[in-house]
């Protein structure tokens, strides 16, 4: 049986911190392993990230034209029904804010999507922002009715 005071690392996963500063006899003393000078061994040195040396960066380089539908796409938090069999009585309005209270979604902001994934028995008033087809399906053939809000 292995105890806390039994776990170590695995042998080579880990070293010791390279000491920097330490005095001319260290190895790593005086310049700390920068060099002498120039921009790398300055505070704050080196260049900024995507800086290729003067030539054109890449993403200077890639045409930029053609429309692009991330400013009008809609996002949804997808919902099963299987999840919906399990946290909700029979009868019972499925909301947004009920979803939330159950821990199914993680923002009431955002809207819902009803995905056919799993079985209803029960008859359920569920309302949210879209429905599968074939959720709906499965929706009305247990009874229950949904609604788009």
């Amino acid at each position: 049986m292995i105890t806390l005071q039994d776990l170590h690392p695995v042998k080579g996963s880990t070293h010791k911190a390279k000491r920097l500063g330490q005095g001319i006899g260290s190895g790593t003393g005086k310049t700390s392993g920068k060099g002498h000078k120039g921009d790398k061994s300055r505070t704050g040195g080196g260049v900024r990230p995507g800086f290729e040396g003067g030539q054109m960066p890449l993403t200077r380089r890639t045409p930029k034209r053609g429309f692009n539908n991330a400013r009008f796409a809609k996002f949804f938090q997808p919902v099963n029904l299987k999840t919906l069999e399990k946290k909700f009585e029979a009868g019972s309005e499925v909301d947004a804010e009920a979803m939330f209270n159950a821990r199914i979604i993680r923002k009431k902001n955002i809207p819902v999507k009803i995905l056919a994934d799993g079985e209803l028995s029960k008859a359920l008033k569920i309302k949210a922002g879209a429905f599968s087809a074939e959720a709906v399906k499965k929706i009305e053939a247990s009874g229950g009715t949904h609604e788009v809000v």
